[in-house]
């Protein structure tokens, strides 16, 4: 099987797991967006994902991005592009022009940069906060006691388009009690959008709300 042919099955393979999550807890078909997060891997491997009709893809890296996916985004207009790793304020600029959705807003700097960048180029990027559930000093993403405040400051402050929000849970704990955990904030806040769920547990998160799953390895195979 070629790496096309695999890439192509994988696909099908995670879109039946995800439509059958969806059945399973009661929401409609097409709920859930599928995020092909294509870190490290080369730009044919995105291209062999838009021949097998993936539209949605995420990148950890504001310069990988924009080596791959300018050319991509010619044959492909319809194509949306997530930014899911962190995200330095020195490279807001680049990440305003080159992304659609920018899933990792974190902290006030980060924030500033973002709408003064938008205010700049009158470029909309909608935003997902960023929450470290887990509260784990290596990660990125605001902490969940200060959440809230920093929600109604993006907001009203700054002014941006918060959509919803994002996280990552520990790898050694229950995945479902961060998902739950962030699903409550979410609805709080009265955002729709929640990015949650992985490789490995996007099924969990399905049932606990997720919009957006974002998988790599299962599509794209191990990182080279």
């Amino acid at each position: 099987m070629s790496a096309s042919d695999t890439i192509r099955h994988n696909l099908e393979a995670v879109r039946q797991r995800i439509a059958a999550a969806e059945r399973d807890a009661s929401r409609p078909p097409g709920s859930v967006t599928l995020v092909a997060v294509g870190k490290t891997h080369p730009q044919s491997a995105m291209r062999a994902a838009l021949a097998a009709g993936q539209r949605t893809f995420g990148e950890n890296r504001v310069q990988e991005a924009a080596g791959k996916y300018p050319a991509l985004r010619e044959d492909c207009p319809d194509l949306a592009l997530h930014l899911i790793g962190p995200l330095q304020t020195n490279k807001a600029r680049d990440a305003v022009a080159l992304f659609d959705v920018i899933e990792t807003l974190d902290r006030e700097r980060l924030a500033a940069a973002l709408a003064t960048e938008m205010e700049r180029c009158g470029r909309r990027v909608d935003v997902l906060v960023q929450v470290n559930t887990g509260e784990e000093p290596q990660k990125a993403g605001i902490l969940p006691g200060e959440a809230d405040a920093f929600i109604d400051a993006c907001r009203t402050r700054y002014g941006l388009p918060v959509r919803g929000l994002m996280c990552i849970p520990p790898l050694d704990e229950e995945p479902a009690l961060h998902f739950a955990l962030l699903a409550e904030m979410a609805r709080r806040h009265g955002l729709e959008q929640l990015s949650m769920g992985m490789s490995a547990d996007y099924e969990i998160a399905i049932r606990l709300g997720a919009t957006h799953v974002r998988i790599g390895t299962a599509i794209f195979g191990q990182r080279e």
